[in-house]
């Protein structure tokens, strides 16, 4: 019998794989533009279990698993055990006997990683708190689209040390390139997982400090789900962290700006930037369906050679 992958950190991928991951969702995403059918996942099942809520993440997985053939099955905390208090090792040893992999959304990491151990199917990170693993494999499909390979560039992260800052510094080791991090003091990234990736990470007392010459600038929700009581205090602490075009002005002349949204205007991000010729949040929200149906059909059928 196969071991079984999981994709609970962008860690979880070599550097081999997550380029052929990327390199395979790109041809996804022709093969479908071109109208072609191509139905690889038949009959297979995909569980999708939520206790955080989500537009893009519900709808990529779903539509996803049909292009590919299968059928995807969605899970509120209303519609699980999961969240009414049934042991997590418990649900993954019933929902992994029925479907043939899983993507979990929700707050706590060690959730995902419980379940992914006592699971028989491949486990997916759809977010939680500490990683977005799922968003950065279409950050960096739209990177590649774009403008080519990412090493040896550079990406300015401006805002909160949230679960997307973890993760773009993990894929900054991962494909070597340099990230320089600007968060407001108290809000810093995890300093465990700074020290994993800290080869390839800078960190700037001033969000233009980070941004000057970066070839892409990037940033986050100041307030994410769950952190609704913080609101308040985290707009006078994120001030002066709007990223504008007067920042972006400071970032190399072919820069993008990129966002995983939801994005508020004239907090976090300008309307002026969002809306602007560098951004490329569009792209980059459709490519989570493609880079998730490459992500499944890699831990189903095999990673690509």
């Amino acid at each position: 019998m196969s071991t079984i992958r999981h994709f609970l950190t962008l860690s979880d991928l070599s550097s081999a794989e997550l380029l052929a991951v990327l390199e395979r969702a790109i041809d996804l995403k022709a093969l479908t533009k071109r109208g072609e059918v191509y139905t690889p996942l038949k009959n297979r099942s995909l569980a999708m279990i939520f206790e955080k809520a989500s537009t893009r993440t519900r709808v990529s997985f779903e539509v996803g698993m049909t292009q590919l053939g299968g059928h995807a099955l969605f899970l509120s905390p209303n519609d699980s055990q999961l969240g009414r208090g049934e042991p997590i090792e418990d649900a993954a040893r019933v929902i992994s006997r029925m479907v043939d992999i899983v993507m979990i959304r929700t707050f706590e990491q060690y959730k995902v990683e419980r379940f992914a151990a006592y699971s028989r199917v491949p486990v997916i990170n759809g977010l939680t708190d500490t990683h977005h693993p799922c968003q950065l494999l279409a950050d960096l499909m739209t990177w590649i689209e774009q403008r080519g390979l990412p090493t040896g560039r550079t990406v300015a992260w401006v805002g909160d040390g949230n679960n997307m800052c973890h993760s773009w510094m993990e894929a900054a080791r991962l494909l070597d390139f340099k990230l320089r991090i600007c968060t407001p003091q108290g809000y810093q990234p995890n300093p465990t997982i700074v020290a994993a990736n800290a080869s390839h990470l800078g960190f700037f007392a001033t969000p233009q400090e980070a941004v000057e010459q970066a070839d892409l600038v990037t940033t986050d929700t100041w307030a994410s789900m769950g952190q609704e009581a913080e609101k308040k205090q985290r707009e006078i602490a994120f001030a002066g962290f709007e990223v504008t075009e007067d920042l972006m002005a400071l970032a190399h002349p072919d820069a993008m700006f990129m966002h995983c949204l939801p994005a508020y205007r004239g907090k976090e991000v300008s309307a002026a930037v969002i809306d602007g010729p560098q951004s490329v949040v569009w792209d980059e929200a459709e490519n989570r369906l493609h880079a998730q149906k490459a992500l499944m059909e890699a831990l189903l059928l095999g990673f690509p050679k």
